[in-house]
Protein backbone atom coordinates (compact mmCIF):
# COMPACT_ATOMS: atom_id res chain seq x y z
CA UNK A 1 0.00 0.00 0.00
CA UNK A 2 0.92 3.40 -0.56
CA UNK A 3 1.80 5.32 2.79
CA UNK A 4 4.79 7.83 1.81
CA UNK A 5 4.62 10.99 0.36
CA UNK A 6 7.70 10.98 -2.02
CA UNK A 7 8.23 8.54 -4.73
CA UNK A 8 11.34 8.29 -6.40
CA UNK A 9 10.66 7.62 -10.11
CA UNK A 10 12.05 5.05 -11.92
CA UNK A 11 15.62 5.61 -14.06
CA UNK A 12 14.26 6.70 -17.29
CA UNK A 13 14.85 3.21 -19.72
CA UNK A 14 18.05 3.97 -22.12
CA UNK A 15 15.67 3.00 -24.67
CA UNK A 16 13.61 5.16 -24.26
CA UNK A 17 13.39 8.28 -26.58
CA UNK A 18 10.45 11.12 -27.40
CA UNK A 19 10.34 12.80 -30.83
CA UNK A 20 13.68 11.04 -31.78
CA UNK A 21 15.62 12.46 -28.75
CA UNK A 22 17.17 10.28 -26.33
CA UNK A 23 17.10 12.48 -22.77
CA UNK A 24 18.01 11.69 -19.09
CA UNK A 25 15.85 13.45 -16.54
CA UNK A 26 17.17 16.41 -16.70
CA UNK A 27 16.91 16.80 -20.62
CA UNK A 28 13.42 15.33 -20.13
CA UNK A 29 12.51 18.50 -17.97
CA UNK A 30 13.74 20.52 -20.69
CA UNK A 31 11.54 19.13 -23.40
CA UNK A 32 8.96 19.24 -20.81
CA UNK A 33 9.58 23.03 -20.30
CA UNK A 34 10.05 23.70 -24.37
CA UNK A 35 6.85 21.70 -25.09
CA UNK A 36 4.72 24.28 -22.22
CA UNK A 37 6.43 27.46 -23.46
CA UNK A 38 6.81 26.75 -27.26
CA UNK A 39 4.27 23.73 -28.02
CA UNK A 40 1.00 23.34 -29.36
CA UNK A 41 -1.86 22.75 -27.45
CA UNK A 42 -1.27 19.08 -27.09
CA UNK A 43 2.16 19.49 -26.57
CA UNK A 44 1.62 21.77 -23.86
CA UNK A 45 -0.77 19.28 -22.29
CA UNK A 46 2.84 16.27 -22.31
CA UNK A 47 4.83 18.66 -20.99
CA UNK A 48 2.61 19.47 -17.72
CA UNK A 49 2.25 15.67 -17.64
CA UNK A 50 5.77 15.15 -18.18
CA UNK A 51 7.05 17.47 -15.29
CA UNK A 52 3.97 15.84 -12.85
CA UNK A 53 5.57 12.43 -13.30
CA UNK A 54 9.17 13.60 -12.65
CA UNK A 55 8.71 15.71 -9.25
CA UNK A 56 9.18 13.96 -6.26
CA UNK A 57 5.34 13.65 -5.12
CA UNK A 58 4.20 9.49 -4.81
CA UNK A 59 0.95 10.35 -6.92
CA UNK A 60 -0.67 12.20 -9.81
CA UNK A 61 -3.87 13.59 -10.38
CA UNK A 62 -6.18 12.87 -12.96
CA UNK A 63 -9.56 13.44 -14.68
CA UNK A 64 -12.21 10.67 -15.23
CA UNK A 65 -13.22 10.85 -18.56
CA UNK A 66 -17.37 11.26 -16.91
CA UNK A 67 -19.31 9.56 -19.17
CA UNK A 68 -21.44 7.57 -16.98
CA UNK A 69 -21.43 10.69 -13.95
CA UNK A 70 -19.72 13.50 -13.42
CA UNK A 71 -15.60 13.63 -14.18
CA UNK A 72 -13.95 13.89 -11.12
CA UNK A 73 -10.34 14.02 -10.23
CA UNK A 74 -8.57 11.30 -8.49
CA UNK A 75 -5.26 10.74 -7.40
CA UNK A 76 -3.45 7.93 -9.05
CA UNK A 77 0.33 6.55 -7.28
CA UNK A 78 3.14 6.23 -9.63
CA UNK A 79 3.88 3.29 -8.94
CA UNK A 80 0.82 1.75 -9.76
CA UNK A 81 0.93 3.57 -13.41
CA UNK A 82 4.20 1.91 -13.46
CA UNK A 83 2.85 -1.79 -12.77
CA UNK A 84 0.60 -1.17 -15.59
CA UNK A 85 3.25 -0.12 -17.89
CA UNK A 86 4.75 -3.76 -17.29
CA UNK A 87 1.56 -5.49 -17.56
CA UNK A 88 0.90 -3.93 -20.84
CA UNK A 89 4.44 -4.96 -21.63
CA UNK A 90 3.88 -8.82 -21.33
CA UNK A 91 0.26 -9.15 -21.71
CA UNK A 92 1.24 -7.60 -25.79
CA UNK A 93 4.36 -8.69 -25.85
CA UNK A 94 5.68 -4.94 -26.54
CA UNK A 95 9.33 -4.51 -24.83
CA UNK A 96 12.32 -2.39 -25.19
CA UNK A 97 13.10 -0.47 -28.67
CA UNK A 98 9.33 -0.82 -29.35
CA UNK A 99 8.75 2.50 -31.85
CA UNK A 100 5.33 3.26 -30.62
CA UNK A 101 2.98 6.89 -31.71
CA UNK A 102 1.13 8.89 -29.11
CA UNK A 103 -1.93 10.33 -30.99
CA UNK A 104 -4.12 10.58 -27.70
CA UNK A 105 -4.30 13.86 -25.66
CA UNK A 106 -2.18 14.00 -22.62
CA UNK A 107 -4.92 15.27 -20.06
CA UNK A 108 -6.43 11.50 -19.86
CA UNK A 109 -5.14 8.21 -18.38
CA UNK A 110 -4.91 6.77 -21.63
CA UNK A 111 -2.35 9.18 -23.20
CA UNK A 112 -0.18 9.79 -20.07
CA UNK A 113 -0.12 6.04 -19.76
CA UNK A 114 1.51 6.07 -23.07
CA UNK A 115 4.15 8.20 -22.30
CA UNK A 116 4.65 6.04 -19.07
CA UNK A 117 4.84 2.43 -20.92
CA UNK A 118 7.72 4.47 -23.62
CA UNK A 119 9.84 5.82 -20.41
CA UNK A 120 9.47 2.57 -18.10
CA UNK A 121 10.00 0.23 -20.80
CA UNK A 122 12.22 1.98 -23.59
CA UNK A 123 10.22 2.77 -26.25
CA UNK A 124 10.26 4.98 -29.38
CA UNK A 125 7.50 6.89 -29.08
CA UNK A 126 6.59 9.99 -31.81
CA UNK A 127 3.88 12.65 -31.18
CA UNK A 128 1.19 13.80 -33.55
CA UNK A 129 -1.66 15.99 -32.86
CA UNK A 130 -4.55 14.02 -31.02
CA UNK A 131 -6.99 14.22 -33.87
CA UNK A 132 -9.86 12.08 -35.66
CA UNK A 133 -7.59 11.12 -38.30
CA UNK A 134 -4.36 10.77 -36.91
CA UNK A 135 -2.43 8.43 -39.22
CA UNK A 136 -3.20 11.52 -42.19
CA UNK A 137 0.43 12.89 -41.49
CA UNK A 138 2.56 9.98 -40.65
CA UNK A 139 4.36 8.50 -43.17
CA UNK A 140 6.90 5.52 -41.35
CA UNK A 141 6.05 2.29 -39.65
CA UNK A 142 5.47 1.70 -35.93
CA UNK A 143 5.29 -1.30 -33.54
CA UNK A 144 2.32 0.08 -31.73
CA UNK A 145 -0.37 2.85 -30.90
CA UNK A 146 -3.59 3.83 -29.10
CA UNK A 147 -6.85 4.72 -30.01
CA UNK A 148 -10.31 5.86 -29.45
CA UNK A 149 -12.90 3.86 -32.04
CA UNK A 150 -13.76 7.23 -34.02
CA UNK A 151 -9.81 7.66 -34.71
CA UNK A 152 -9.45 3.71 -35.82
CA UNK A 153 -12.98 4.50 -37.91
CA UNK A 154 -10.90 7.16 -39.92
CA UNK A 155 -7.47 5.93 -40.04
CA UNK A 156 -8.82 2.32 -41.72
CA UNK A 157 -7.16 2.87 -45.10
CA UNK A 158 -3.64 3.71 -43.11
CA UNK A 159 -3.51 0.43 -40.85
CA UNK A 160 -0.68 -0.72 -42.47
CA UNK A 161 2.15 1.79 -40.46
CA UNK A 162 0.46 0.34 -37.54
CA UNK A 163 1.67 -3.32 -36.42
CA UNK A 164 -0.26 -3.63 -33.14
CA UNK A 165 -2.89 -1.42 -32.43
CA UNK A 166 -5.41 -0.78 -29.03
CA UNK A 167 -8.56 0.93 -28.89
CA UNK A 168 -10.45 2.16 -26.27
CA UNK A 169 -12.42 4.73 -24.97
CA UNK A 170 -15.76 3.09 -26.02
CA UNK A 171 -16.73 -0.07 -27.39
CA UNK A 172 -15.89 -1.30 -30.99
CA UNK A 173 -19.13 -0.87 -32.98
CA UNK A 174 -19.86 -4.24 -35.28
CA UNK A 175 -19.97 -2.52 -38.56
CA UNK A 176 -16.41 -1.42 -37.42
CA UNK A 177 -14.95 -4.96 -36.62
CA UNK A 178 -16.06 -5.88 -39.69
CA UNK A 179 -14.08 -3.40 -42.04
CA UNK A 180 -10.73 -4.57 -39.77
CA UNK A 181 -11.42 -8.52 -40.91
CA UNK A 182 -8.30 -9.18 -42.85
CA UNK A 183 -6.19 -6.48 -41.78
CA UNK A 184 -2.39 -7.58 -40.88
CA UNK A 185 -2.21 -4.95 -37.79
CA UNK A 186 -3.18 -7.26 -35.16
CA UNK A 187 -6.22 -4.44 -33.07
CA UNK A 188 -7.75 -5.43 -29.30
CA UNK A 189 -10.26 -3.67 -27.80
CA UNK A 190 -9.81 -2.97 -24.34
CA UNK A 191 -11.38 -2.86 -21.15
CA UNK A 192 -10.78 -0.26 -18.02
CA UNK A 193 -10.83 3.10 -16.43
CA UNK A 194 -9.58 5.81 -14.55
CA UNK A 195 -9.45 3.87 -11.40
CA UNK A 196 -7.42 0.89 -12.42
CA UNK A 197 -4.82 2.84 -14.42
CA UNK A 198 -5.86 2.54 -17.99
CA UNK A 199 -7.14 -1.36 -19.13
CA UNK A 200 -7.00 -4.31 -16.86
CA UNK A 201 -8.56 -6.49 -20.04
CA UNK A 202 -8.23 -7.59 -23.84
CA UNK A 203 -9.50 -9.17 -26.99
CA UNK A 204 -8.54 -9.31 -30.41
CA UNK A 205 -11.06 -7.41 -32.47
CA UNK A 206 -9.36 -8.74 -35.83
CA UNK A 207 -8.81 -12.65 -34.94
CA UNK A 208 -7.71 -15.09 -37.33
CA UNK A 209 -10.22 -17.70 -37.83
CA UNK A 210 -8.82 -20.50 -35.38
CA UNK A 211 -9.01 -17.99 -32.19
CA UNK A 212 -12.85 -16.63 -33.40
CA UNK A 213 -14.48 -19.08 -30.72
CA UNK A 214 -13.52 -17.14 -27.53
CA UNK A 215 -13.02 -14.06 -29.07
CA UNK A 216 -15.71 -11.96 -28.08
CA UNK A 217 -14.38 -12.89 -24.55
CA UNK A 218 -12.06 -9.87 -22.42
CA UNK A 219 -9.31 -11.26 -21.19
CA UNK A 220 -7.61 -9.75 -17.94
CA UNK A 221 -4.14 -8.63 -18.01
CA UNK A 222 -1.28 -10.51 -15.51
CA UNK A 223 -1.94 -10.31 -11.59
CA UNK A 224 -5.76 -9.26 -11.70
CA UNK A 225 -8.20 -11.34 -10.44
CA UNK A 226 -12.05 -11.25 -11.68
CA UNK A 227 -15.86 -11.78 -10.00
CA UNK A 228 -19.00 -10.98 -9.87
CA UNK A 229 -21.39 -9.06 -7.36
CA UNK A 230 -24.77 -9.80 -6.91
CA UNK A 231 -25.71 -7.82 -9.52
CA UNK A 232 -23.38 -9.49 -11.81
CA UNK A 233 -21.34 -6.55 -11.90
CA UNK A 234 -17.58 -7.01 -12.33
CA UNK A 235 -15.56 -7.13 -9.22
CA UNK A 236 -11.94 -5.91 -9.95
CA UNK A 237 -9.03 -7.47 -7.90
CA UNK A 238 -6.08 -5.61 -8.80
CA UNK A 239 -3.42 -5.08 -5.94
CA UNK A 240 -0.83 -4.09 -7.87
CA UNK A 241 -3.20 -1.04 -9.80
CA UNK A 242 -5.26 0.02 -6.72
CA UNK A 243 -5.35 -0.67 -3.22
CA UNK A 244 -9.06 -1.52 -2.98
CA UNK A 245 -11.19 -4.14 -4.70
CA UNK A 246 -13.03 -2.48 -7.28
CA UNK A 247 -16.49 -2.77 -7.42
CA UNK A 248 -18.15 -1.68 -11.21
CA UNK A 249 -21.36 -1.36 -12.58
CA UNK A 250 -20.22 -3.07 -15.33
CA UNK A 251 -22.73 -5.99 -15.75
CA UNK A 252 -20.58 -9.42 -17.45
CA UNK A 253 -20.52 -13.18 -18.05
CA UNK A 254 -18.05 -14.33 -15.81
CA UNK A 255 -16.22 -17.14 -17.64
CA UNK A 256 -14.00 -17.75 -15.46
CA UNK A 257 -11.80 -15.22 -12.71
CA UNK A 258 -9.79 -14.05 -16.11
CA UNK A 259 -12.18 -13.81 -18.75
CA UNK A 260 -15.81 -11.85 -19.20
CA UNK A 261 -18.13 -11.08 -21.40
CA UNK A 262 -19.43 -7.56 -21.32
CA UNK A 263 -22.75 -7.01 -21.29
CA UNK A 264 -23.85 -3.71 -21.12
CA UNK A 265 -24.13 -0.59 -17.49
CA UNK A 266 -26.09 -1.64 -14.39
CA UNK A 267 -27.33 2.42 -14.62
CA UNK A 268 -28.37 1.73 -17.88
CA UNK A 269 -30.47 -1.62 -17.46
CA UNK A 270 -34.36 -1.33 -18.64
CA UNK A 271 -37.26 -3.17 -17.02
CA UNK A 272 -39.66 -3.58 -19.25
CA UNK A 273 -42.61 -5.96 -18.84
CA UNK A 274 -40.28 -7.80 -16.32
CA UNK A 275 -37.94 -8.34 -18.45
CA UNK A 276 -34.22 -7.19 -18.22
CA UNK A 277 -32.58 -5.55 -21.12
CA UNK A 278 -29.32 -4.20 -21.79
CA UNK A 279 -29.15 -1.43 -24.14
CA UNK A 280 -25.83 -2.08 -25.27
CA UNK A 281 -26.49 -5.87 -26.30
CA UNK A 282 -29.58 -4.19 -28.69
CA UNK A 283 -27.10 -1.46 -29.75
CA UNK A 284 -25.13 -4.34 -30.79
CA UNK A 285 -28.30 -5.81 -32.95
CA UNK A 286 -28.97 -2.77 -34.34
CA UNK A 287 -25.40 -1.42 -35.34
CA UNK A 288 -25.37 -2.63 -39.10
CA UNK A 289 -29.01 -1.14 -39.77
CA UNK A 290 -28.23 2.73 -38.48
CA UNK A 291 -25.25 4.75 -40.27
CA UNK A 292 -26.11 7.15 -37.72
CA UNK A 293 -25.01 7.30 -33.92
CA UNK A 294 -27.57 6.47 -31.66
CA UNK A 295 -28.03 4.76 -28.43
CA UNK A 296 -31.16 3.11 -26.86
CA UNK A 297 -32.66 4.09 -23.32
CA UNK A 298 -36.10 4.38 -22.22
CA UNK A 299 -38.75 5.82 -20.81
CA UNK A 300 -41.31 5.12 -18.34
CA UNK A 301 -44.55 3.52 -19.28
CA UNK A 302 -47.85 2.52 -16.83
CA UNK A 303 -48.00 -0.66 -18.63
CA UNK A 304 -44.44 -2.23 -19.00
CA UNK A 305 -42.68 -0.09 -16.27
CA UNK A 306 -40.18 0.90 -18.97
CA UNK A 307 -40.62 1.21 -22.82
CA UNK A 308 -37.60 0.81 -25.03
CA UNK A 309 -36.84 4.36 -27.24
CA UNK A 310 -34.08 5.21 -30.00
CA UNK A 311 -32.42 7.93 -29.81
CA UNK A 312 -31.09 9.23 -33.46
CA UNK A 313 -28.26 11.91 -33.93
CA UNK A 314 -29.64 13.45 -37.34
CA UNK A 315 -32.38 15.88 -38.40
CA UNK A 316 -35.66 14.00 -39.12
CA UNK A 317 -36.66 12.56 -42.04
CA UNK A 318 -40.12 10.88 -42.62
CA UNK A 319 -38.71 8.69 -45.53
CA UNK A 320 -35.77 8.02 -43.37
CA UNK A 321 -37.98 7.40 -40.30
CA UNK A 322 -40.58 4.93 -42.87
CA UNK A 323 -37.80 3.13 -43.28
CA UNK A 324 -35.84 2.38 -40.14
CA UNK A 325 -39.49 1.28 -38.99
CA UNK A 326 -39.78 -1.31 -41.48
CA UNK A 327 -36.41 -2.16 -40.82
CA UNK A 328 -36.89 -2.77 -37.43
CA UNK A 329 -39.93 -4.73 -37.93
CA UNK A 330 -37.91 -7.34 -40.28
CA UNK A 331 -34.97 -7.58 -37.74
CA UNK A 332 -35.20 -11.18 -36.35
CA UNK A 333 -32.33 -10.66 -34.11
CA UNK A 334 -34.90 -8.01 -31.64
CA UNK A 335 -37.58 -9.61 -29.42
CA UNK A 336 -40.81 -7.79 -28.84
CA UNK A 337 -39.51 -6.06 -25.85
CA UNK A 338 -36.36 -4.94 -27.49
CA UNK A 339 -37.74 -3.57 -30.53
CA UNK A 340 -38.33 0.27 -29.91
CA UNK A 341 -41.50 1.39 -29.19
CA UNK A 342 -40.25 5.78 -30.05
CA UNK A 343 -38.11 7.01 -32.68
CA UNK A 344 -36.79 9.98 -31.84
CA UNK A 345 -34.42 12.14 -34.02
CA UNK A 346 -31.70 14.46 -32.26
CA UNK A 347 -29.32 17.03 -34.56
CA UNK A 348 -26.77 16.61 -31.76
CA UNK A 349 -25.71 14.76 -28.54
CA UNK A 350 -24.56 15.87 -25.50
CA UNK A 351 -21.46 15.00 -25.13
CA UNK A 352 -18.10 15.09 -22.80
CA UNK A 353 -15.31 16.88 -23.47
CA UNK A 354 -13.41 14.01 -24.87
CA UNK A 355 -16.78 12.82 -27.38
CA UNK A 356 -18.23 10.24 -24.80
CA UNK A 357 -21.82 10.48 -25.23
CA UNK A 358 -24.14 11.73 -21.75
CA UNK A 359 -26.93 9.72 -22.18
CA UNK A 360 -29.05 11.06 -19.40
CA UNK A 361 -28.67 14.76 -20.36
CA UNK A 362 -29.55 13.94 -24.13
CA UNK A 363 -32.18 11.57 -23.17
CA UNK A 364 -33.36 14.72 -20.90
CA UNK A 365 -33.51 16.74 -24.19
CA UNK A 366 -36.47 14.29 -25.53
CA UNK A 367 -38.17 14.64 -22.06
CA UNK A 368 -38.25 18.38 -22.53
CA UNK A 369 -38.26 18.80 -26.35
CA UNK A 370 -35.53 21.34 -26.26
CA UNK A 371 -33.76 20.62 -29.21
Amino acid sequence: MQTSSTFSTPEINEGFSINKHTPDKKGLQRIAHNFIKDGEVYEQEVGSFLLDWLNEKDHIVVQTSGSTGKPKKIKVYKQHMVNSAKATGKFFKIEENTTALLCLPANYIAGKMMLIRAMVLGWKIDLVPPKTNPLDTVYKQYDFCAMVPLQLDNSLNRLHLIKKMIVGGGPVSEHLKELIQGVKTKIFETYGMTETVSHIAARRVNPKKKDKKDAHFFKALPNITLSVDNRNCLVIKAPQLNDQTIVTNDVVELKTYKKFLWKGRFDNVINSGGVKLYPEEIETKLQLLIEYRFFITSLPDQTLGDRVILIIERDYDKIAYLTLQEGLNNLKTLNKFENPKEIHFLPQFIETDNGKVQRRKTLELVINKTY
